[in-house]
């Protein structure tokens, strides 16, 4: 996962190097999500990790054409169809970008992953977490993050800012459903963050950026630290695993 870089605080026996770190950014539209995982690629890069930037929907060309139908306000989805859309360009992710850059021991760093559908199509839309947990099994089985960061912010000033964000480039269907529909996906993440402190970090987003970037940067590092530590994993729980 890491350079050559003679600066780079790592050793040669790092254990991140034989498996990789997965790190994903979620939160609502709108919360400066996208301009967040470019500044932490950027940061983790000068700190000498060989890293695999990604986003989803997407990540892959079948991904892209795959986004291009999900983010179309025109076309209209089922919430059903939109968590199969997802997971389609999900397993092709998966297998073609994820699981290689891990195996490589690379730093994979994703906006957005699979939270994303547990929290817009399981909570928000409604259909529930076991419906999406069927196809996440499926899919990505073992392949989960090892730490995801939440952006926090108010979904009216979410929303605020990302119909001026897209009033150039138009307006995606999930902010196009509305100011409840916000709020109902926000409150699913912090439902999550609840349910997996370990793994997921909530950072508040109504800060100046940089003063969110370097949250972001100082949680990510000693996340990293503390995984080159030589103990026992934990899950996504914060369970011992064997």
């Amino acid at each position: 996962m890491l350079t050559s870089n003679p600066a780079s605080p790592q050793t040669a026996k790092d254990p991140l190097k034989s498996r990789g770190f997965f790190i994903t950014l979620e939160g609502i539209d709108g919360t400066g999500k996208s301009t967040q995982f470019r500044r932490l690629v950027r940061h983790l890069r000068k700190r000498g990790y060989a890293v695999r930037a990604t986003r989803e929907p997407g990540g892959t060309a079948v991904g892209e054409k795959v986004r291009a139908i999900l983010m179309s306000e025109k076309e209209e989805l089922t919430a059903l169809a939109e968590l199969a859309l997802f997971y389609a360009a999900r397993a092709q992710h998966v297998e073609t970008v994820i699981r290689p850059a891990l195996e490589s021991g690379e730093l994979v760093v994703s906006d957005r992953f699979n939270d994303c559908s547990f929290v817009y199509q399981g909570h928000a839309r409604g259909l529930g977490r076991r419906t999406v947990k069927l196809l996440d099994r499926a899919i990505c089985g073992p392949t989960q993050p090892d730490l995801t960061l939440v952006l926090d912010l108010d979904p009216r000033l979410a929303l605020e800012r990302a119909l001026g964000r897209d009033a150039r480039s138009g307006t995606s269907r999930f902010e196009a459903a509305g100011l409840e529909f916000q709020r109902r996906a926000r409150a699913g993440y912090l439902a999550l963050a609840r349910r997996e402190p370990r793994r997921v970090r909530v950072i508040e987003a109504g800060r100046p950026p940089r003063e969110v970037e370097a949250d972001i940067a100082d949680v990510v590092d000693e996340v990293l630290r503390e995984s080159r530590k030589p103990k026992a994993r934990m899950d996504r729980s914060g369970a011992k695993s064997t």
